[in-house]
């Protein structure tokens, strides 16, 4: 049977409509504090900083915040990720347009320092041989680029689904898809905060995600994600919504400190 609007579909399984609602009042009350009227783009800032940080955690890299204050860390991965957070503001009007392009240009500016720069930016030829969660073989290089050209007309198409439904459909088949087969993770991620953004939940990126998906069994609903049953990604889209509050009381805490000044 053809569904016209897969998205909406999962928007509506068990669980998820409560967590996405909840996940966006907590956006919505985020962007009422009083700090954002003068200094949003500090916030925006220290969001972005503390991203980079956590989703080079989630690769297996974890660096301290201070140490990224004072440039004193040259891990090429945790580099790369910073490099993706200073990044994604140029490429947000693009993402709509032209996600192929902008998925390239993130992993082009992700994997420097880990790829052959040959390989930066181009889908994967061979097998993905890179597992930092754990999750087990990727789909082979065909497979993997089908599924990506599902992904992207997915991308392209109306839907009625909230942002996080989308945002977390994209995270979760970059992730385990693992298309250009170095540092796909720090790629998901980017993509994910990018959706949200360009979708309308959080125009401003502000809510620091990659810290919930931290504080959060993270692989564990990947791999609930991977069973590709509807409980399965129920789950998954739970845990991405519950990541996203999280991400607010990370940024709530962010204004609260500029606040006291």
């Amino acid at each position: 049977m053809f569904v016209s609007d897969p998205l909406a579909v999962l928007g509506q399984l068990p669980g998820v409509p409560e967590a996405v609602e909840e996940a966006r009042q907590a956006v919505d009350r985020l962007y009422r504090h009083r700090v954002l009227r003068r200094a949003s783009p500090a916030v925006s800032t220290e969001s972005s900083l503390r991203g980079a940080r956590a989703s080079a955690s989630l690769e297996g890299v974890d660096v301290s915040l201070d140490a990224l204050r004072r440039d004193e860390v040259h891990d090429p991965l945790v580099q790369g990720a910073l490099r993706v957070s200073a990044e994604m503001g140029r490429l947000g009007a693009t993402w709509r347009k032209a996600p192929r392009q902008v998925l390239a240009r993130l992993h082009t500016v992700a994997a420097a320092g880990l790829a052959d720069q040959a390989d930066v930016g181009r889908p994967r030829s061979g097998d993905a041989t890179a597992d930092p969660l754990d999750l087990g073989p990727a789909p082979g290089a065909a497979e993997a680029a089908a599924r990506m050209e599902n992904l992207l007309d997915l991308l392209g198409s109306p839907t009625k689904a909230p942002a996080i439904v989308l945002a977390a459909i994209v995270h979760a088949e970059l992730a385990v898809l693992r298309p250009f087969g170095t540092a796909d993770g720090i790629v998901a991620r980017s993509a994910e905060r990018l959706t949200l953004v360009e979708y309308g939940l959080d125009p401003k990126s502000l809510a620091v995600v990659e810290v919930g998906h931290l504080e959060l069994p993270y692989a564990d609903a990947l791999r609930a994600y991977l069973t590709g049953t509807p409980e399965g990604v129920a789950e998954w889209i739970r845990h991405c919504a519950a990541a996203v509050s999280l991400g607010v009381r990370e940024t709530t805490a962010i204004c609260e400190a500029l606040q006291r000044g």
